[in-house]
């Protein structure tokens, strides 16, 4: 059965950073996809980053130069770096994974495969 779950996320102030991981099971990670996707309080979910399964990323125009997506096969985890936080940064932070290319796993187009969620708060 596939299974993501976040973790990484907590309180940071403006201008701090975070990494947040995503760990599969239940699959080998390495063959899919994935993505970091952010639902903000009374928004709908949107893509942040993806990753594919031979390192191509892509990044949001807000996440880009900020953040940087990686993965780690061997660990079946991908990571998110988030560095200089905004407070519009805030919100749930979820991995996912989908049956489609890059481009539409990153703009929630198909049937997407979710983790539980980690909160991101970027308050002073």
């Amino acid at each position: 059965q596939w299974k993501f779950v976040e973790s990484g996320g907590g309180l940071v102030q403006p201008g701090g950073s975070l990494r947040l991981s995503c760990a599969a099971s239940g699959f080998t990670l390495f063959e899919y996809a994935i993505g970091w996707f952010r639902q903000a309080p009374g928004k709908e979910r949107e893509g942040v980053s993806c990753i594919s399964s031979s390192g191509y990323t892509n990044y949001s125009v807000s996440a880009e130069g900020r953040f940087t997506i990686s993965r780690d096969n061997a660990k079946n985890t991908v990571y998110l770096q988030m560095n200089n936080l905004k407070p519009e940064d805030t919100g749930v932070y979820y991995c996912a994974t989908a049956p489609v290319t890059i481009q539409d796993l990153c703009i929630l187009r198909g049937t997407h495969y979710w983790g539980q969620g980690t909160q991101v708060t970027v308050s002073s």
